[in-house]
């Protein structure tokens, strides 16, 4: 076994080296496994675990034109994802960052009637960008905070409750707009700045899906200008990197990729790796295959 422990992701140089001869690779999304690592890793290799839900940081069909077998950990993350993203909806319709940006200041002069108002959930459309596990658990908790469910997907998907609607109509029409669509050719930059401004000036935007489905400089753009109420970001495009537009926004909340990050969670995930790959090196199917 032959263990990375730096705290950066390992460099593409240093994992040609390291992958040489092996027969499984456990990765994460910060990792792109893709046909030149499979040759550098040599025939032997038989599967590629991903650490995530997504996969998109690997060349599934390279993989499987060398019989490498793919696999992902959905399930694992499910509830920890769907939480986090009531999390952000919560934080930025009630203003938390700024909120806390205020009083660390030392600039808060006490309370006020009309001080930092924010949007009540009650009553609103909460609309679904993809409805996938993570955005049907999203869906199952939005009767809690009183909202109605709108949701856009290649088929309707049954969901008790929800309206299925085209995505144009779901921006225009929705309070909340989440995010929860994988990352594909398809879904790169879906939401530009044609589609910002489709939303609702008292609308926020969600996203714990996958950075590049959003167009970081139109949402800055539709920021400044306040042609949506506010965004709240858990993912990025360029991964660490933060569009310098959205660095100085108030109506903007910035997390750091953390919708899986619980303990459970994480070693959940790992764990469900490591499964995938000891089966297949053993000579049985995966658990966890990619579709």
């Amino acid at each position: 076994m032959d263990l990375y422990t730096g705290s950066v992701a390992i460099s593409r140089e240093e994992l040609h080296q390291r992958i040489a001869g092996k027969q499984a690779l456990v990765c994460l999304l910060t990792d792109t496994i893709d046909a030149a690592v499979l040759d550098a890793a040599g025939p032997q290799l038989k599967i590629v675990a991903n650490v995530a839900v997504g996969y998109n940081n690997i060349d599934v069909p390279a993989c499987r034109a060398r019989g490498v077998a793919v696999t992902n950990t959905p399930d694992v993350l499910t509830n920890a994802c769907a939480d986090f993203t009531w999390a952000l909806i919560l934080a930025v319709t009630r203003r938390l960052g700024e909120g806390e940006r205020v009083v660390r200041a030392g600039k808060w002069g006490g309370w006020a009637l009309d001080y930092m108002l924010g949007m009540e959930l009650r009553g609103k459309q909460l609309g679904l960008v993809g409805l996938g596990r993570i955005g049907r658990a999203v869906a199952d908790k939005a009767p809690a905070f009183g909202m109605t469910v709108a949701y856009t997907a290649r088929t309707p998907a049954g969901l008790p409750g929800a309206t299925h609607m085209p995505l144009d109509r779901l921006l225009a029409t929705s309070d909340i707009v989440s995010l929860h669509c994988p990352m594909t050719p398809d879904t790169k930059h879906l939401i530009d700045q044609k589609a910002l401004t489709k939303m609702k000036r008292s609308a926020y935007l969600i996203n714990t899906s996958r950075g590049p489905v959003v167009d970081e400089g139109a949402l800055a753009w539709a920021l400044k200008e306040r042609l949506i109420a506010g965004a709240a970001l858990d993912v990025y495009e360029k991964e660490p990197e933060i569009h310098a537009g959205l660095m100085t926004l108030e109506n903007v909340l910035l997390i750091p990729h953390l919708a899986s990050a619980t303990t459970e969670t994480r070693t959940g995930m790992a764990d469900l790796a490591v499964s995938n790959a000891i089966a297949v090196v053993t000579g049985q199917p995966p658990l966890t295959p990619v579709p």
